[in-house]
């Protein structure tokens, strides 16, 4: 990793983190839960090669960007001023902004919001949601109690208190190697955690920790996402979760309007996750005119820009191709 350039910028109130690789147009590669911009090693190194200024930065609440102590301060406002602020200290006049997990909902609402400075937009794991209004006394927690029916959502059970943290911090490798195996591909077809835990349950006791790493795992990742955390805690991370209700009044200034940018989408075939769904790919294709490409891999799971990391590659850099 010694050909990373680390970058360290203040943007949007506090201090950024960002790995960079390449020269020419910039790409900004938003991680998820539980990540770094370490999970987009790979797409730098080939958005690089490819002619492209690669940007990764640590989301806020992760690695060395500020966690700020408010959850307040993780709303989705925030997390869109952040990459604003970022592309604007960096210099740039636009940029192409692609998400992952979290970073799919930052990427996408960035692109909405700033169709200006974002010439593209490109979503992984997460699809595209239109803005919606919620009827008089639901809020987005309501919604997730009805999903869950007999269980808890794992969302919730995140901004339940200081009980997710808790559970975290038992075993933080066990925790880790659990999440990146119990919702990937390799698990097989039929067995990835859902996203719902029986009533009362931990996210410890709904994971599965595979004898042997997949191959798209080394113990050096484990390695670097065990060190990371154990110095940082996940609390910023859990505080995403913690701001799920002021999303529509968040996104409520965007309601009627949709992506008019060039849009790319890739999914896992079992991603059960985060609404990776038949129904929301034929949302997405009728939501948003300029979709270039809507692919989802056979066999993967969400963590596709690993599990897959070749393809996903080759995907992205041929959709930002086809833009420059």
């Amino acid at each position: 990793m010694s050909d990373y350039e680390h970058h360290t910028i203040n943007a949007n109130g506090i201090r950024i983190h960002y790995v960079a690789k390449g020269d020419g147009p910039l790409v900004v590669l938003c991680h998820g839960w539980p990540e770094s911009w370490y999970s987009w090693r790979h797409q730098i190194d080939a958005l690089a090669d490819a002619g492209y200024r690669a940007v990764a930065p640590d989301m806020r609440g992760y690695g060395r960007t500020s966690r700020p102590e408010a959850v307040s301060a993780y709303d989705l406002t925030h997390l869109i001023g952040d990459i604003v602020g970022l592309v604007n200290a960096i210099g740039a006049d636009k940029a192409v902004v692609v998400g992952h997990d979290w970073g799919a909902p930052v990427a996408w609402s960035s692109a909405l919001a700033r169709p200006d400075l974002f010439r593209a937009v490109a979503g992984l794991s997460v699809p595209f949601r239109p803005p919606m209004a919620l009827p008089p006394g639901i809020s987005m927690s309501d919604l997730m109690r009805a999903q869950a029916s007999d269980g808890d959502h794992y969302r919730l059970f995140f901004a339940d208190g200081r009980r997710a943290e808790a559970d975290f911090e038992k075993d933080v490798r066990r925790y880790i190697t659990g999440v990146l195996y119990s919702i990937s591909g390799d698990i097989g077809p039929g067995k990835q955690f859902d996203g719902i835990l029986k009533r009362g349950q931990n996210l410890t006791d709904a994971l599965t920790v595979p004898d042997q790493l997949p191959d798209w795992v080394s113990p050096a990742d484990i390695e670097f996402y065990v060190a990371e955390f154990e110095r940082t805690g996940l609390t910023g991370g859990f505080n995403y979760y913690r701001n799920i209700d002021a999303l529509p009044a968040c996104l409520a200034p965007f309601l009627g309007q949709t992506i008019e940018q060039p849009s790319f989408y890739i999914g896992g075939e079992f991603d059960l996750i985060a609404g990776n769904t038949p129904d929301a790919h034929q949302t997405m294709r009728a939501s948003l005119p300029d979709l270039r490409g809507l692919h989802i891999l056979e066999g993967a799971g969400h963590w596709i820009q690993r599990e897959r990391a070749a393809t996903v590659s080759a995907l992205l850099t041929g959709f930002l191709d086809g833009l420059f």
